[in-house]
């Protein structure tokens, strides 16, 4: 038994290549294109190379854990550490708790690319909630949609080949499939959500990761249904509209200089955020970047996104607060998570020099915020329906 889990873990580390980049780039310090572990092109100089195998170094090493840990207790030993939120810490083993906090520090380390797909599928709630269906739920539900059209499916059409261009699988016949698959089957499972731009990117990387169009339909099951705000999907993009005033709160509250400068520059968090949300920074960061990210998200809910989004502002303040412009800002920004190659430290002034992101406070702040953003959305339609009314008369 401990044989196999000993070549396995071989197998993995063997399968997480060293970058090297050229001499002559190396020489002249140019941008060098290459791969990913995703298989997503990107692009750096050879400092951010030389990042991306330090982390990768550090992959290794915390697969080893994991690895060892599967061989001391058992290949699900995770499911016994994992503690739901509902569950009160008073009632706990003590043994339980110890497993639990380790099990969170782990994950906040990163898991192991190849055990990724298994621990997001168990710890997600996405394979139980696949298990409350028929397991011919997900071929009957494409089997049944496969010829309907809709406004989604449409807009679905479109944006297949804008998702990911240029990757080697993604980009196929075979990746737009299996892309539309998952999208337009999710769309009629929740009409409320219908499509939203946004999903395409999202669903893109779970496919990515989960290998498989049904779990990776599971894992945008449960994300949809279980672990984002509810109604960040919808028509009117309501709960987006909270995340982003909770943000801007937020900033206020954990970066306050930052706040101050963006205020006076009348600069709006929208502008960055927006994307962030509703795409889970899969457009934003490099994917491998973007996928330690989601591993802490499905672990440990929505309040993660603003931790994230809270750090890449804190970890460019000094730079924000010498520009004189809007479109500074967005620059340094996109700048900043374009090459954030290090997920470590990215996730380090998340959780460390950001502070406790306590999900009670976060839902007492979205409550708050409802009310104004129901209002503005309903002088929107007003406003609409007034314009059409004068061109009709």
């Amino acid at each position: 038994m401990y044989g196999g889990k000993r070549d396995m873990a071989m197998e993995y580390e063997a399968q997480i290549p060293v970058l090297r980049p050229s001499i002559h780039s190396r020489r002249a310090n140019m941008m060098v294109k290459f791969q990913d572990l995703y298989e997503f092109t990107v692009e750096g100089n050879v400092d951010d190379v030389n990042v991306l195998n330090e982390v990768r170094e550090k992959v290794r090493q915390q697969g080893k854990m994991w690895w060892a840990l599967e061989a001391d207790k058992g290949a699900n030993w995770y499911l016994e550490s994992f503690v739901p939120s509902t569950l009160l810490k008073s009632s706990l083993k003590f043994s339980t708790l110890v497993n639990a906090i380790t099990l969170k520090k782990l994950i906040r380390k990163g898991i192991p690319p190849n055990l990724r797909p298994k621990v997001w599928f168990s710890l997600s709630g996405a394979a139980k909630k696949k298990s409350t269906v028929p397991d011919s739920y997900y071929n009957d539900l494409i089997s049944a949609v496969e010829h309907k059209v809709t406004p989604a499916t449409k807009q679905i059409d479109h944006d297949l080949p804008r998702t990911f261009p240029g990757h080697p699988w993604l980009d196929t016949p075979e990746g737009h499939a299996s892309l539309r698959h998952v999208l337009v089957g999710y769309s009629f499972r929740d009409s409320d959500v219908g499509y939203c731009q946004g999903l395409n990117y999202v669903a893109a990387l779970l496919l990515v990761v989960m290998k498989t169009e049904e779990e990776a339909f599971w894992m945008l099951a449960v994300l949809l249904e279980n672990v984002l705000v509810s109604d960040c999907y919808t028509t009117n993009l309501s709960g987006c509209h909270v995340e982003q005033r909770v943000f801007k709160d937020l900033l206020t509250k954990k970066c306050p200089r930052i706040a101050a400068h963006l205020g006076a520059l009348e600069f709006d968090v929208s502008l960055v955020c927006t994307e962030w949300f509703l795409c889970l920074f899969s457009k934003s960061l490099p994917s491998e970047t973007t996928l330690r990210v989601w591993d802490v998200l499905f672990y440990e809910g929505a309040k993660v996104l603003f931790s994230v989004a809270l750090a890449i502002f804190k970890m460019n303040e000094e730079e924000l607060l010498v520009t004189h412009h809007v479109g500074d800002v967005i620059n340094v920004i996109q700048r900043s998570t374009h090459y954030l190659f290090d997920p470590d430290e990215l996730l380090t002034v998340a959780f460390e020099k950001i502070g406790f992101m306590i999900t009670t406070n976060i839902s007492k702040q979205r409550k708050k915020q409802e009310p104004a953003v129901m209002a503005a959305l309903d002088q929107r339609i007003r406003r609409l329906n007034s314009l059409n009314d004068d061109e009709k008369s």
